[in-house]
């Protein structure tokens, strides 16, 4: 393998390589040589657009530590005075970057699921690897998810960006991530327990872009995955627009409409009205955002729809009426309210038979990571990617 290229995924020859405890493809071409390490920390690495989630495990270790910080980097703003941001520093991250922005300019490193700021990215990858604790002569090696038919340059961006950061890299498809890190291999053989990666149609809608994958035990095509920038950040601009239309003297920032969104948001019928009370001029006033909040999330319901249509069409023959019965939400969009029943009702009512749609629930958060780290541990000494400028 060329070390000057970063490959866009762990991409076997073979379609149904199986995901096992041999790896999770075949041998991808001869592996990068290098010193031997004095050891190796994997890593799990769900780089997302509003937040990320690490998971670490060290060598001849069981345990797992995990931790989620928001994508956001905060450069000091020019002429600040002493005092003001802790230990004088210039470059903020995460929450700390969120509690200082009056004096910040904060930096979203990913937008719509990819690098947008290359900078900004390698000083996140960069304050990330500062986290993990390892020895001197320790081999970093990351699986790092990526949007479903990521493109060339978004995976070339995110090579700028971990160069000289971690020593290999997978890229992985995050909805398969997904589905690895929800499977539960205690179950596995237990009856009545369906395993995810089996066969599924996974749904992650993230902040940036929803990825809808189908896993049936092998590493997924092309065509067995779609994705799409519409995703929590388009619902927040939606959101937004119905806001300023209705009450054109109201201006809310994109924290505020995004605490919003993930309080109160629905499809479908709403149980009761949205009535929410913000600031404007410096007085406290009550906004209906009912119609608001169900028109943006609508729209992201009918984008679902539409592209699990689209695989469950593609799917083969024999495998669907399984496949139909494991739909499964995840990501941050999955806590809308009745986005499963929803989602449910529309594919009962267009003739499918017998769909069932699930919600992986409060640990949506770790799944991909978690995923990531399974395949890390998975994988073969030839698919990891050697970093090199």
């Amino acid at each position: 393998m060329r070390s000057s290229t970063l490959m866009p995924s762990v991409e076997p020859t073979d379609r149904k390589a199986a995901v096992n405890g041999r790896g999770i493809t075949p041998a991808m071409a001869e592996p990068a040589r290098r010193p031997t390490a004095v050891s190796t920390v994997l890593v799990g690495f769900d780089w997302g657009t509003n937040k990320s989630c690490i998971q670490v495990v060290k060598p001849g270790t069981e345990g797992i530590a995990t931790t989620v910080v928001p994508t956001v980097v905060g450069y000091a703003k020019d002429g600040i005075v002493d005092g003001i941001l802790p230990g004088e520093g210039r470059t903020f991250f995460g929450e700390e970057a969120l509690k200082y922005r009056m004096h910040l300019r904060l930096v979203q490193p990913m937008i719509d699921g990819v690098i947008n700021d290359v900078a900004a990215s390698r000083d996140f990858a960069q304050h990330i690897r500062s986290q993990i604790a390892s020895e001197t002569g320790t081999e970093i090696r990351a699986v790092i998810g990526m949007p479903a038919n990521a493109e060339r340059a978004a995976r070339e961006n995110l090579r700028q960006a971990v160069n000289g950061v971690f020593d290999r890299v997978l890229l992985v498809p995050e909805p398969f991530l997904a589905a690895l890190g929800y499977r539960d291999e205690s179950r596995l053989g237990q009856e009545g327990y369906v395993d995810p990666v089996s066969n599924s149609l996974f749904v992650d809608i993230g902040g940036g872009t929803t990825d809808v994958c189908m896993v049936q035990g092998y590493y997924p095509t092309a065509e067995d995955q779609i994705s799409f920038a519409f995703a929590g950040d388009k619902v927040d601009a939606l959101i937004d627009e119905g806001i300023r239309k209705t009450y054109p003297d109201v201006q809310l920032s994109n924290l505020k409409i995004r605490e919003i969104k993930e309080k109160h948001s629905y499809v479908g019928k709403a149980e009761n009205p949205v009535v929410v009370s913000v600031i404007v001029g410096g007085k406290m006033r009550k906004l209906d955002v009912t119609a608001q909040i169900g028109a943006a999330t609508e729209a992201l319901l009918m984008e679902i729809y539409e592209a699990v249509k689209t695989l469950i069409v593609r799917a083969n023959p024999d495998t669907v009426a399984e496949l139909l019965e494991n739909i499964v939400l995840t990501g941050g969009g999955s806590r809308i309210r009745n986005l499963d029943k929803e989602l449910q009702r529309l594919l009962t009512e267009e003739g499918f038979e017998a769909p069932r749609v699930h919600v992986v629930g409060d640990g949506y958060k770790e799944f991909v990571a978690k995923g990531a780290l399974k395949a890390a541990r998975q994988a073969k000494e030839t698919q990891w990617q050697q970093i090199v400028g």
